[in-house]
């Protein structure tokens, strides 16, 4: 979902949040009442439907039993003749393109999205969503847990390894060349797929299996400048990085800086946790909040939506990355328990239903292997650099790219996005580049923003339309 966060930023937005949730106000009872009904278990805009979850044979990567798998989530009809194949951002799943999916292939007949889950997505242990009583299954202990000093494995997970099971899914899209495929991705997914487009296949372009390209508020040749998180990618940073990664740090630990535990599973379980007590049980009062570490507990009782919201929405004071435009807490009950209003163009209902997932497919992966970070990092000049070399990426069709090109950007990175995708354009092959930007939106909503103010899917929709 997100491609990196800085400490300092996440600890900030913790203090923030909690500063401004304590002197949150809103309209009257009335407008609280009518908030916690929009909020509230009749609505279930975005709800979990039947979608099939499918596994995908890759090869072999050295982890535990049943890893050699990807899976992906199919959302709209099988005789589509074009499949678009997403892949999710850092910490991202295929959970993440649900909804969007959906909007999308209701807008344009004879298209199917297939949502990539990396292999990865194997280690979480997601069973307890089935329990009654998920909290304790995962804040007791009670889940299987991946131990890093046992997972040296996943030092081996880095890009090229990604991109071999990339090809395994795209190929099989294609079925023998009966479907057009359209690779694209969210964030980090975005510069998986350009580098997949680039790739060299043992002599064999990864864009001539393409129809079209499609990045969504990521990509490369400094797309991500304007995130204030700099790309570390001097040939010192790399070294140091793969030196920690050698000494155990295989899995990234970015996430903990949020302040929910110090697992590189942590925070991931949290975001679930919350999206799952307010999906099933929206009004209700939160599961959570008691057990929530005391820097980001609320000050006053809150429902379980209205949980999520302190913990998911911009005005808490989380950075871009992390956040959405949804709303705000309600004015206090009778009980003294406040709900959430919905005054943005994100519904906490629908960030609820994404992030419930359980058992599966879910939103956030949380495993993400450290050595995949240093890739992608090594990737954004988009060259077949000395140093890309030296990783084993095989970066070495960027110039001759002859597909057409979609790329969206919001408020992330400042106009940083269709800055680099028109370099791309600029110094290849590509026909034509389509860019549309909505900075009223942060890097997540596009995923979950509701139907009538999604810019993504209004713009893209034509875009892929036009391929036909």
């Amino acid at each position: 979902m997100t491609r990196g966060l800085s400490r300092r930023a996440l600890l900030g937005g913790t203090v923030g949040g909690l500063a401004l949730a304590s002197a949150l106000t809103g309209p009257a009872a009335t407008a609280a009442a009518a908030a916690t009904r929009a909020a509230g278990a009749g609505n279930r805009r975005g709800a979990v439907g039947p979608e099939p979850y499918v596994p995908v044979a890759v090869g072999a990567g050295g982890g535990p039993a049943g890893t050699d798998r990807v899976h992906v989530l199919k959302i709209g009809p099988d005789t589509a003749q074009t499949v678009l194949v997403l892949v999710p951002g850092m910490f991202g799943a295929a959970g993440d393109f649900r909804l969007m999916a959906r909007d999308l292939v209701a807008a344009v007949p004879g298209v199917q999205v297939w949502a990539f889950d990396r292999r990865e997505e194997n280690l979480a242990d997601r069973s307890g969503f089935a329990t009654p009583d998920p909290a304790g299954y995962y804040l007791d202990g009670h889940y299987r847990s991946q131990d890093p000093a046992a997972s040296a494995y996943a030092a081996g997970w880095g890009l090229t390894r990604t991109l071999d099971d990339l090809d395994t899914v795209v190929r099989t899209a294609a079925c023998g060349g009966r479907r057009r495929v359209v690779l694209g991705g969210h964030s980090w997914g975005a510069t998986t797929a350009m580098t997949y487009a680039a790739w060299d296949f043992d002599g064999r372009p990864g864009y001539r299996g393409l129809s079209a390209l499609v990045l969504v508020d990521g990509g490369v040749r400094g797309a991500f400048k304007g995130t204030g998180q700099p790309v570390s990618d001097s040939p010192e940073e790399v070294r140091e990085r793969l030196a920690a990664i050698d000494g155990g740090a295989v899995f990234d630990m970015t996430l903990s800086g949020v302040g929910l535990g110090s697992r590189a599973e942590s925070t991931q379980i949290w975001y679930q946790l919350a999206g799952w007590y307010a999906h099933h049980d929206p009004a209700g009062r939160s599961v959570l909040q008691p057990r929530l570490p005391d820097a980001l507990r609320p000050p006053s009782p809150v429902t379980n939506a209205g949980l999520l919201g302190t913990l998911v929405d911009v005005g808490f004071g989380w950075p871009n990355d992390i956040s959405v435009h949804s709303g705000r807490l309600a004015d206090a009950d009778a009980g003294g328990v406040r709900g959430w209003v919905d005054t943005g163009i994100t519904p906490m209902s629908r960030v609820a239903a994404a992030y419930a997932g359980g058992p599966q497919p879910a939103v956030w992966e949380w495993y993400w292997p450290s050595r995949l970070s240093v890739d992608l990092d090594v990737a954004d000049p988009y060259a077949d650099t000395g140093l890309a070399r030296s990783l084993g990426l095989r970066l070495w069709h960027a110039g001759a790219l002859d597909t057409p090109l979609y790329a969206f950007q919001t408020s992330y990175a400042k106009g940083a996005i269709a800055s680099g995708a028109r370099d791309v354009v600029a110094n290849s092959r590509i026909p034509y580049g389509t860019y549309a930007t909505d900075d009223g939106m942060t890097h997540l909503d596009p995923l979950f923003a509701d139907t009538p103010h999604n810019t993504l899917t209004r713009t893209l929709a034509p875009f892929l339309t036009a391929l036909r």
